[in-house]
């Protein structure tokens, strides 16, 4: 099939791209042209500005894709720009948890339905993070019915190659010492690893159903078992004070996305601890020999 990526030069995106190539797909890049890719002749490219939406007319006039795989649309004119100029049988969008109002155990698609929010056409600067995402549902699934699509809601995305080094920072701070700040000790938390993040929206690319769909690893983790593990293996105490650096989840309550939906649709998600302690022992290292 001929396929189109935007946002697949780093992160989950590079893994998205590398299963779409090792399923004999056609594939198109779509970047700023800003961070070279290691996909060499293997992809086609277009360096577009996806905001600037003559820019996009432009660039897209007479191309045509069967599936079109957006991991960079934050908010609902981001989804106008793609999918008023770009022709595609599907189109896939990445979303997120935070779309949710409220955070649960056993969070199900239903909890947030986009076809009844009220839309704005705003841009990334409009609002925080979980408006902007979700107005960018609510323009894909009320204006652009027509278009068969989906919509991946992801929960934290951890890995090595994870640029936000969120997960690393508990890491880095226990290992080298640093104070930080942890208000959700107890909250238990769920994660997916950026190459499944990158292999589910590979699969769901090809798949006929609609609408939003949650993808997480099976299982949950505190942070304080995260911590507690980190301190048993480097053999430090965590210093946790009021007066140290903020943690990057701090406020996160405990949570898990019901993945219901995709498993009944054949896809099994791989379970947490099956990963999650070899990539902490990658940062332990990491960060010792900083």
């Amino acid at each position: 099939m001929n396929i189109l990526v935007l946002g697949g030069t780093r992160y989950f995106g590079v893994h998205l791209v590398n299963y779409l190539l090792q399923m004999g797909h056609d594939v198109t890049i779509a970047t700023r042209g800003n961070t070279k890719d290691i996909f060499e002749d293997r992809v086609k490219r277009i360096i577009v500005d996806r905001t600037d939406e003559k820019v996009m007319e432009k660039s897209f006039f007479g191309k045509e894709y069967d599936i079109v795989c957006d991991n960079i649309a934050y908010c609902s004119t981001d989804v106008r720009n793609i999918l008023s100029n770009v022709k595609c049988k599907r189109y896939v969008m990445t979303s997120t948890m935070s779309v949710y109002e409220k955070l649960t155990m056993d969070l199900k698609e239903e909890e947030m339905d986009a076809t009844k929010k009220k839309l704005i056409w705003c841009d990334r600067k409009d609002y925080g993070y979980d408006v902007i995402k979700q107005q960018a549902e609510a323009a894909l699934f009320q204006i652009y019915q027509n278009v068969d699509s989906a919509a991946v809601r992801f929960p934290f995305v951890i890995g090595k190659d994870d640029y936000t080094k969120r997960l690393y920072f508990y890491v880095e701070h226990v290992v080298r010492q640093k104070p930080m700040y942890v208000d959700n000790m107890d909250s238990k938390i769920a994660f997916i690893d950026s190459k499944e993040a990158g292999k589910f929206i590979a699969w769901l690319a090809l798949q006929k159903g609609n609408g939003a769909w949650n993808a997480c690893s099976e299982g949950v983790i505190s942070i304080g078992e995260i911590i507690a593990y980190v301190e048993e293996k480097a053999k430090k105490k965590a210093l946790l004070t009021a007066d140290g650096e903020a943690a990057p989840y701090n406020g996160a309550p405990s949570y898990e996305l019901n993945t219901d939906k995709a498993k009944k649709s054949g896809y099994s998600f791989t379970k947490l601890n099956s990963f999650l302690y070899a990539l902490l022992d990658h940062y332990i290292q990491e960060a010792e020999n900083k």
